[in-house]
């Protein structure tokens, strides 16, 4: 694990699930996890249609030729902020950010943003997938819900983190992408299905911690009853920007905490007819 850095205050690009948004990066100790206010400065990118360890069972093996950009990726745009958790720096360095985005893009693969995937939806820069990961404090033993499979990128980051993901997508397509490539893989622990994600995934609750990638204007009531006592849950919340909400279930109820200002797609189906 490299040394802890300090992180200057700085203007920084931040890019998040299916869509860009410019913003403020955050004044951090590279060991306290503490967000400080930020703020949006606008979207510039539209959608589009299209430390050493032993690898964890079952995880990928990445190909040779993407392994120094993938390894430049990790010192450049994760250790070089916030991202301090050990384990997720390992599941990043060993998930093959290339095999998750079309032929065309895989040159690009490794940059600090998101890629075109297909469907008007896009890949997650890195550095939110991992910030989003390190947020919902993973335990080896973890359940997780992921609602928004995409290019099913987030699933294998927390596949190496969790002892079973379930993750839903909306787009039938990329569900099924998403199964075939996880599938080649060797992420036997993910499951995928397409459906709405509203709803959540009621037979297989609680969960210990579930992630959303795409912005209803309200947190959905069915995920908040699926988590289970200590879980997590990370979810963007708003309208036009939104804001990276946290939830975490005690004994005596609900705790909620804002992070980050982002800019997701929308969150379809229910949460719209909502």
């Amino acid at each position: 694990m490299a040394r802890a850095k300090k992180i200057r205050l700085k203007l920084d690009s931040i890019c998040h699930d299916k869509r860009c948004s410019r913003s403020l990066a955050l004044a951090l100790g590279a060991a306290a996890f503490v967000l400080l206010g930020s703020s949006v400065a606008g979207c510039t990118a539209p959608l589009e249609t299209p430390l050493d360890a032993s690898p964890a069972a079952g995880s990928a093996q990445p190909p040779p030729d993407r392994e120094n950009d993938r390894m430049r990726m990790v010192e450049q745009q994760l250790l070089a902020r916030d991202i301090t958790d050990p384990r997720v720096v390992r599941a990043m360095q060993r998930v093959p950010r290339d095999r998750f985005v079309p032929p065309d893009q895989r040159p690009r693969a490794y940059e600090d943003r998101p890629l075109p995937i297909g469907y008007r939806q896009t890949i997650s820069q890195p550095y939110i997938v991992a910030y989003m990961t390190q947020a919902l404090r993973l335990r080896p033993d973890a359940k997780v819900l992921e609602v928004g499979t995409g290019s099913g990128y987030q699933a294998a980051v927390l596949a190496e983190l969790a002892a079973t993901v379930y993750s839903i997508e909306i787009v039938a397509q990329l569900a099924e992408r998403a199964r075939d490539t996880l599938a080649e893989l060797g992420y036997a622990n993910v499951q995928v299905r397409h459906g709405d994600g509203y709803a959540g995934w009621p037979e297989q609750a609680p969960f210990d911690a579930i992630m959303v990638t795409a912005a209803p204007d309200h947190i959905p009531q069915p995920l908040v009853d699926q988590l289970a006592v200590g879980g997590r849950l990370i979810i963007p919340v708003g309208q036009d920007r939104q804001t990276l909400t946290i939830l975490t279930r005690t004994e005596d109820g609900i705790e909620q905490d804002t992070t980050l200002p982002v800019l997701f797609v929308p969150m379809t189906g229910e949460a719209e007819r909502r």
